[in-house]
This record gives C-alpha cells, sequence and structure tokens, in this order.
C-alpha cells in the first residue's frame, strides 16, 4: 500500500470566524458559508470543512464527546486530530489503491448503501407506537378471531357408512390409540374423501361445528361428543352423523381467548408496523427495478454452472 505523506496534509484550524466578513453574503446564507469553510487539506483534492467535522462530532454520543475533552475547543481539536483527518487519510489511500473495486470491498458497501436505505425507510414510516388507535382498532375487528374467540377442539374423525363398522374401527382403535393406526384405519375406512388421507383431521372446531380450516363445518353434534371426553380420548361410541356414523378423536384444546384491544395494541402495532415497512420496502425495489435495471435475462440462469468453485482454479 503507498502511502500519503505527512507533507501531503495541510491541516489548517478554522474554528474562529471573526476574520471572515460576511458583509457581502445574502441573508440566510451565512451558516452556508460558514459550514463550507474548509479546516483541512488532505492531498490534491479532499477538504474537511467545518460542516463535516461539526456533522462527525454531532452522531457521537455525549458519553463518546466527552472522552476527546472537557471543552468544546479540546473536542473539536482532537476529533479532528484523531477521527477526522486520520479517516480522511485512509478513504484517500483506499481510493489510490482502488479498494472499493474489490469484490469483498464492493460487497461490504453495497450492504452499507442497502442498510442505510432501510433506515430511511424506517424513518419515513415513523415508529410503531406512533400508529393511531383508528389503525389498530380496524386491526382488531377484521382480526377478532385472534384476540376474542371461544373453546376449540381438534377433532379426528372416521365418518363410516354403517354403525357396525363404524364400531370395529371404533373398537380397532382403541386397541391401539396411536396416530398411525388412525391414519390407517381413516384412510381405509372413512367416508369422507376431504379428510382421510389427513387421518380424518376436522382441524380446531367451535361448538357450532365451524372449523380453523377454510369452507369446513361438522355437524355440532360431532363437538358436543368430543367436549364429553378429554384431550386424548376416544369418544366411546360411534356418533350418528348425517346417514353415516364418526368415529371420534379428540386430540387436543385450545382455550377460549378474549383480549380487549387495549391489551393487545402494542402487538397489533408491532404488525402494522412491519407490515408498512414490508409495504414500502417492496414499493421502494420496485421503483428502484423500474429506474436501475436495464437488462434482466434469467434463461440465462438455467446454464449457470455451480458444480465447481472457480477460485479453485484449474
Amino acid at each position: 500500500m503507498r502511502r500519503v505523506s505527512a507533507g501531503s496534509v495541510c491541516v489548517a484550524l478554522v474554528l474562529t470566524l471573526r476574520a471572515v466578513s460576511f458583509a457581502q453574503v445574502p441573508d440566510g446564507g451565512v451558516e452556508a458559508v460558514r459550514r463550507a469553510l474548509v479546516v483541512a487539506r488532505v492531498g490534491p483534492k479532499r477538504t474537511v470543512t467545518v460542516g463535516d467535522l461539526e456533522d462527525r462530532i454531532a452522531e457521537m454520543a455525549p458519553i463518546q464527546r466527552a472522552a476527546y475533552g472537557r471543552t468544546p475547543e479540546a473536542v473539536r481539536r482532537r476529533v479532528l486530530d484523531e477521527v477526522v483527518v486520520p479517516a480522511t487519510l485512509l478513504a484517500l489511500e483506499a481510493d489510490a489503491d482502488h479498494v472499493a473495486e474489490s469484490q469483498p470491498t464492493s460487497y461490504a458497501l453495497d450492504r452499507v448503501l442497502s442498510t442505510a436505505v432501510m433506515r430511511a425507510i424506517r424513518a419515513r414510516i415513523g415508529a410503531a407506537a406512533a400508529i393511531p388507535f383508528d389503525e389498530v382498532r380496524a386491526y382488531y375487528d377484521a382480526n377478532r378471531t385472534r384476540y376474542d374467540a371461544p373453546e376449540r377442539y381438534q377433532v379426528w374423525r372416521i365418518l363410516c357408512a354403517k354403525k357396525d363398522e363404524a364400531q370395529s374401527v371404533l373398537d380397532e382403535a382403541k386397541r391401539d390409540p396411536t396416530p398411525a393406526a388412525f391414519t390407517r384405519l381413516a384412510r381405509d375406512h372413512s367416508q369422507d374423501k376431504a379428510t382421510y388421507l389427513r387421518a380424518g383431521n376436522l382441524g380446531f372446531l367451535t361448538a357450532d361445528g365451524a372449523s380453523n380450516e377454510p369452507g369446513l363445518r361438522v355437524d355440532p353434534a360431532l363437538v358436543r361428543a368430543a367436549q364429553g371426553v378429554r384431550d386424548g380420548e376416544l369418544v366411546p361410541a360411534p356418533v350418528a352423523e348425517g346417514d353415516g356414523f364418526a368415529v371420534v378423536w379428540r386430540r387436543g384444546t385450545i382455550a377460549a381467548v378474549k383480549r380487549s384491544v387495549d391489551e393487545v395494541a402494542a402487538q397489533i402495532r408491532d404488525a402494522l408496523w412491519k407490515a408498512k415497512l414490508k409495504t414500502e420496502t417492496d414499493r421502494e425495489i420496485a421503483s428502484l427495478r423500474a429506474s436501475r435495471l436495464r437488462d434482466l435475462n434469467e434463461g440465462l440462469l438455467d446454464g449457470a454452472d455451480l458444480s465447481t468453485d472457480p477460485s479453485a482454479g484449474p
């Protein structure tokens, strides 16, 4: 690595503005001129301005700034000498060595830039705590069953055509009360072709026979029968269901849920914030794809050879 000589750095501390006349500066431009004053020149092209130094110091936490001195003057001088100038020198040398063009560095830079974009998106959508309560209430009402739901029972059921067949299946299930055995019996005997290949699993049922499985509702008599036994127990006799008879196995229970909107407001705000973040991120990526992505030939991916390591050589 080539080194930048000490003579290439001319540090001119311009931390007082008494020698500068602003008589010709238009109204409102004084601050811009002050921040543009050059504190240090590094190499032939790099400069450090008052604004650069102030911004760097402003990024520090108060306890971090205190480590550089007890007075503002001491802090300014040490941050310039120990932080800003060394960082500028290293950046200058990195440019001279084309460090940014190396693959690991370019990946790291891309990651830093993408992270910065994500921080900007988060700043734009604001904090979760700032989401209005009206939005929280609307989400609560639209997803009421998550927060205010009755007790539900997980039921597996084998629907047989005849009562004696159902009794025979029930007797066999009692002899081997395992999921594997019940799955086999459902496959061999159940008349319900929508569930027979999944052990007759009806999902979680409410007292009215509604299931959490989309579009599925059963005879409430099945639920009443399941309520009469404990989790893991078979209903002791076949249950009449339409023209058939059902072997019913209560597999588990979800307790009733009763939480008010105030109790779950923080949880809902977090969910809404994450949804907003995804929406804004997707919108940003779509916009960038439209404006920056010039050529994309996904067909060439099919011919990409991933079986060898290019770095290993021939």
